[in-house]
Parts: structure tokens; sequence; C-alpha cells
């Protein structure tokens, strides 16, 4: 299985990562990507950009050094009801919204209280990807979220980051999460969520794992520019109509 497409990557303006955008798209065309996301963290997350940031993402060309560059946010979900920490009007401009549990931004609360957030968030037609559900520290009803993503026409993703060097613990739960994602018919998407270049395109741990699972091609989001550019035509996306 070729992936083709890196969806989940951050540039120094997350405040927390360590390379340019002409940096991530370089390696990228490097390691044979066609395409890239970038997709850096949103307002409420300590050191990340101001939504004028954003806003401003249309100066960005849309394909650089070979490679095409969709201009995304992760936007953080920030409570209970699954609101997320960037305006309507800015999301609009989007290309990919990504929208995830962070600490600092989200209070943390019960398995429901999670679920409960993570679908609510997916309800929200802006949001496109939810970003490393398996994350232990705010634990889910794996399968409501499943159903709840396949009702909403929401990707999950596989986080390669997750299974390697962050979020200690999400394995037995990622491995989980798609084993029932399989087994329920859900679209993945495996990302990288790489902080440097050096990590954009590490999808390696993550595309194990889903293909030790049984999902095919067609099941798994970045394995198809074509089908990538469909998805987002269907949620909307501007760029793509």
């Amino acid at each position: 299985m070729r992936l083709v497409a890196d969806l989940h990557t951050h540039s120094i303006a997350s405040g927390h990562a360590y390379s340019t955008i002409d940096e991530m798209a370089r390696t990228a065309a490097l390691r044979k990507l066609e395409m890239i996301a970038i997709t850096d963290h949103g307002p409420a997350m300590p050191g990340a950009p101001h939504a004028y940031y954003f806003g401003n993402l249309h100066v960005l060309p849309e394909v650089i050094y070979g490679v095409e560059v969709l201009k995304g946010i992760e936007a953080n979900i920030v409570d209970f009801e699954g609101n997320i920490d960037l305006p309507l009007d800015y999301l609009k401009k989007m290309d990919i919204v990504l929208a995830g549990l962070h600490a600092v931004c989200y209070p943390g609360g019960s398995t429901d209280q999670n679920t409960r957030a993570v679908i609510k968030a997916m309800e929200n037609p802006q949001v496109d990807i939810i970003v490393h559900p398996g994350n232990p520290v705010y634990p889910i009803d794996q399968r409501k979220v499943i159903q709840a993503a396949i009702e909403n026409d929401t990707v999950l993703e596989i986080n390669n980051s997750s299974l390697t060097v962050s979020r200690a613990g999400s394995c037995e739960n990622c491995l989980n999460i798609a084993r029932a994602a399989k087994e329920m018919g859900a679209t993945i998407v495996i990302g990288s969520d790489a902080h440097t270049s050096f990590d954009v395109g590490n999808l390696s741990t993550s595309l194990e794992m889903v293909m030790e699972v049984g999902f095919t091609e067609e099941e798994v989001l970045n394995t198809s520019i074509k089908r990538i550019k469909e998805y987002l035509r269907q949620k909307g996306r501007k760029r793509f109509l």
C-alpha cells in the first residue's frame, strides 16, 4: 500500500514545531509525496498563531516543489459540546480541517463526556478529520465514535506520532480503533503529525498497523489524491468545488 499524501503536519507557526512551510514541502517532495497538508494548531493552543494566520493562508502557492499544499488547521476541541477554536468564516476558507482533544485546550472528562465532545465536533460540517482518537488521556467509547464518523462522513486518523514519540499508551487503543473501523466500514487516514520536516511522510508504523488489520487502499483516504479531492469536494471545500 502506497501513501501519497501526509495530511497532518505542523510548521514553526504552531509554536512548538521546528520547520518552515518551505522545509516541510521540500521534504515532502524528496520523499515522493504528491500532497501535504499544513495543519498548524488552532489559536487556543499556547504559542499557536492568531486566527488571522489562518485567514491569510491563501497567499501560499497551491503547489510548492511539485507538491500540492493544502492550507488547513488542526483545530482544538475546547468543550464537551464539541466547539472548536476557529470562527466559522475562517473555517470555510480552509482546504482541510482536522480537530482533536489536546491538553490545556480541553478540560478533560469522563468517557461519556469525551465521547460527546468528539461526536459533537464531527457533527460540525466544517470538520473533516478527527485526529489521534486513541489518546488514552481522553478515553472514548470507540464504537460510538466510529459509528458517528460514518454517519457524519468524517474520517478518523491513525496517528503515527501516537505510536512512536508522543501520547504514550496509545498503541492498544489505536489498534482497537483500527479493528473496529475495519469491521464497521469506516474510512481512516494515516497522518504523521510531523512537528519537524524530518518527520514529514513518516507513516510507516501506522501503515504497518492498518495493513495488519486488513485495510485495503480504498479504505484509507491518503492512498489516492483523487479520493482525497473528492472527499473534500463532498465536504464543501471551495478549492475542490
